[in-house]
């Protein structure tokens, strides 16, 4: 004997099921509009490292973007917060070094540890390009109502609270 599921639990079981479906392709909306957010950031970390200085790379404008954030650092942290390994933050402090955008100095707690420390010009180029994407961010946004903005925030916050 087959069962019809529709027939035994009614009307609100269908509504049920067409409310899943259009929450799934909202989500599958959000999925796409996501990835094409994704798509331009990573661009965009591309520009601004090309911004900083020609031929670098995305990976050394970020270790660069976390220096000039967090102040002096070892290059284990670094290592940590780029989810690599110590001889990639190795090379890639080498080439800021190279490029006069970073500096490594004795750390005061560990003699055989070294500190990696943005130099000025370092700052100063990190300084304008964040600059920069600020006035971008601030343009495109300048169109939105203040509760758009605050809306986008607080949902920008939930989001990346769940992950």
């Amino acid at each position: 004997m087959s069962i019809d599921h529709d027939a035994q639990v009614g009307p609100a079981a269908a509504d049920d099921a067409a409310a899943g479906t259009a929450h799934d392709l909202a989500i599958g909306a959000v999925e796409e509009q996501f990835a094409l957010l994704v798509n331009r950031i990573r661009n965009g970390i591309r520009d601004r490292a090309e911004r900083i200085s020609p031929g670098l790379q995305p990976a050394g404008y970020k270790l660069l973007s976390m220096v000039s954030r967090s102040g002096a650092i070892r290059a284990g942290a670094l290592a940590e917060m780029l989810a690599t390994d110590k001889s990639a933050v190795s090379r890639l402090i080498h080439q800021l070094e190279t490029l006069g955008l970073v500096t490594r100095t004795p750390d005061p707690e560990d003699g055989r540890a070294s500190l990696v420390v943005a130099t000025a010009e370092g700052e100063r180029r990190m300084e304008s390009t964040r600059a920069n994407d600020q006035a971008m961010l601030y343009q495109q946004l300048s169109s939105w109502d203040e509760a758009e903005v605050r809306r986008l925030a607080e949902l920008l916050a939930k989001l990346n609270g769940a992950l």
